[in-house]
């Protein structure tokens, strides 16, 4: 609210401060869960194509999407196949830095596909 001599509240302007802060530290969040489903995605993709491709083109091409998207390098990719499909999945850690600390998650995208 602003007073009739033209200066705002405190409260107005608190309630601003956090939801700037909340904008800015969630947006590392968020990044992070892009950088996954985009990843869980490109294996979906590949796991759909995989009858025609062997393993190691599998990763080769995984490892270079992961790279393009930023996911840390400690990524590996693993396929495993049967006789009526294919498994992809791997597991990294994402670093998030907040103003109280260090947050970290852990993601494990995992996809199976039949032929």
């Amino acid at each position: 609210m602003v007073s009739r001599r033209g200066r705002a509240s405190l409260g107005c302007l608190f309630v601003l401060l956090l939801v700037v802060s909340g904008a800015y530290f969630g947006y590392e969040f968020l990044d992070a869960y892009y950088r996954y489903y985009t990843l869980r995605d490109a294996m979906q993709q590949e796991a759909r194509f995989a009858a025609n491709r062997t393993d190691a083109l599998v990763r080769r091409r995984m490892r270079a999407k992961a790279d393009s998207l930023g996911v840390p390098d400690d990524a590996v990719f693993r396929v495993r196949r049967n006789r009526n499909g294919i498994v992809i999945w791997t597991a990294y850690t994402e670093v998030v830095r907040l103003p109280v600390g260090v947050k970290r998650l852990t993601f494990e995208p995992l996809v199976q596909r039949e032929f």
